[in-house]
């Protein structure tokens, strides 16, 4: 997938709306492979929803959002399955962890679909992270922050051609979160990916190409 393209695409929910001031709400926006972003907002103003729509498990939205000029309502089941496989990945805001599972079987459940990575990549990644120790511990036992390092790795587990971090270091400190920016920086370079950031406040450090407000 080279482009995401967004055509006048406006959550159902703000469509009684006078007014919209936005620069994807209600535009036409093109987000290509290959370049970063950064969508800045406040809370409440459909960041979740637009990851959402784009992922494909909520359709509540107005406009047209296309895949390379498909239109992404078209697609079949399978071809999802094929899509969240190969081309998108995502870090959920919530994380979406399973709190009874260790941290490692947390990130195999994925890597055991897509084989993307081998057992020593990600305990490597487990190291570099800070999070070595917490590898056989069970998910709901660690702090938020450490939880959203695993919830990262595990988005690092597919191939990808658009990678979508919502809020991905809400509760992490500078330092933590600029290893977060190197491993992404070096993981959407190997694959020439493009990656979508989503902040309401403190985000993630990178060279944008654009700057977005929500």
């Amino acid at each position: 997938m080279e482009i995401i393209h967004l055509r006048q695409t406006l959550p159902q929910v703000f469509a009684d709306r006078d007014a919209i001031t936005s620069g994807v709400w209600h535009q036409d926006l093109v987000l290509r492979k290959g370049e970063r972003y950064l969508i800045e907002a406040a809370s409440g103003t459909g960041k979740s929803s637009l990851c959402s729509y784009i992922y494909g498990y909520r359709r509540d939205y107005q406009g047209i959002i296309n895949f390379d000029e498909r239109n992404i309502r078209s697609f079949s089941v399978n071809e999802w399955v094929e899509l969240r496989k190969h081309s998108l990945s995502i870090m959920f805001q919530e994380l979406r962890i399973f709190p009874e599972l260790t941290a490692i079987e947390n990130i195999l459940l994925k890597n055991r679909l897509t084989h993307h990575k081998k057992r020593k990549e990600i305990l490597a990644l487990f190291e570099t992270l800070g999070i070595a120790e917490k590898v056989n511990e069970k998910a709901g036992k660690l702090s938020f922050g450490q939880q959203q390092r695993v919830a990262f790795i595990r988005t690092l587990c597919q191939p990808f051609d658009f990678i979508f971090l919502d809020e991905p270091v809400s509760h992490l400190d500078d330092d933590n979160g600029a290893l977060i920016g190197q491993v992404l920086t070096e993981e959407a370079g190997r694959q020439g990916a493009g990656v979508i950031v989503t902040s309401i406040g403190k985000h993630l450090e990178l060279e944008y190409n654009k700057v977005l407000k929500l």
